[in-house]
């Protein structure tokens, strides 16, 4: 006599279907010494939704012709989350994060807001999922749904990736030195800036205006490179690098 699910949540309220002969008129369906409330019954099924419980209990049906032989039900604790890490990303989505805590084992889905996302069980301690898309820029909170429960209590950061203007200069000698100003937007969690694949220093004046100096180059056009958490915008051949006379 199959039970399937034959796991759920410590606080009960779990569908369980148990499957078998002689199951009409069933009267009663404990789970250990509590009773759980039955939904549907036919000859060979009983829907029962679990009463609240812990540990492992046995289950059995109770018809008009007697009771059956138990079946194992393991109740699960919702799960508890310790971490995630990283806390943002791109609103695109498709990078991985790795959610920390206890009871992860039976995990089947990770909400970030609305939208859901399978993840890979690593232990019962650790899983990894990769983010779905976001509507829009700004903070969601993460939920981790298992046997045992939903659990809330992170949050995860949706950035919007960074778009470049056009530099002021937009020309410069090829010794580098040359202050320039970026315009643009997304500027505000810049990790680099390049110009033809060098490092620049820099300073995020705010989210649309970056201060950079530019190092020394190639005469030539150069692209210029904005990396943020958010993802990464490139000016295509955006600075002119101008050699300098000679005599």
């Amino acid at each position: 006599m199959p039970i399937s699910p034959n796991q759920g949540s410590t606080g009960g309220g779990t569908t369980v279907t148990i499957t078998g002969t002689n199951l009409s008129g069933a009267t009663a369906v404990h789970f250990g010494s509590k009773l759980g409330t039955i939904t549907a019954n036919t000859a060979t099924s009983v829907t029962v939704i679990s009463p609240s419980g812990n540990g492992t209990v046995p289950v059995t049906v109770t018809t008009p012709g007697g009771t059956s032989n138990p079946l194992s039900f393991y109740y699960i604790g919702a799960p508890f989350k310790a971490g995630i890490s990283p806390t943002s990303g791109v609103t695109a989505g498709g990078n991985t994060v790795t959610i920390t805590g206890t009871g992860l084992s039976t995990a089947t889905a990770v909400h970030f807001g609305s939208a859901s996302a399978t993840p890979t069980v690593v232990s019962d301690g650790q899983l990894t999922v990769t983010v779905p898309a976001g509507t829009a820029a700004g903070s969601v909170g993460v939920s981790v749904t298992t046997a045992g429960g939903t659990n809330n209590g992170l949050s995860y950061t949706y950035v919007d990736g960074p778009t470049i203007g056009t530099p002021v200069p937009a020309a410069g000698p090829t010794s580098g030195g040359t202050a320039v100003t970026i315009p643009g937007s997304g500027f505000t969690t810049t990790q680099s800036v390049t110009f033809g694949g060098a490092p620049a220093p820099f300073d995020v004046v705010s989210d649309t205006e970056i201060a950079a100096v530019t190092p020394p180059g190639t005469a030539g056009a150069a692209d210029i490179v904005v990396t943020t958490t958010g993802g990464s915008a490139t000016g295509t051949g955006a600075f002119t690098y101008v050699a300098g006379p000679g005599i």
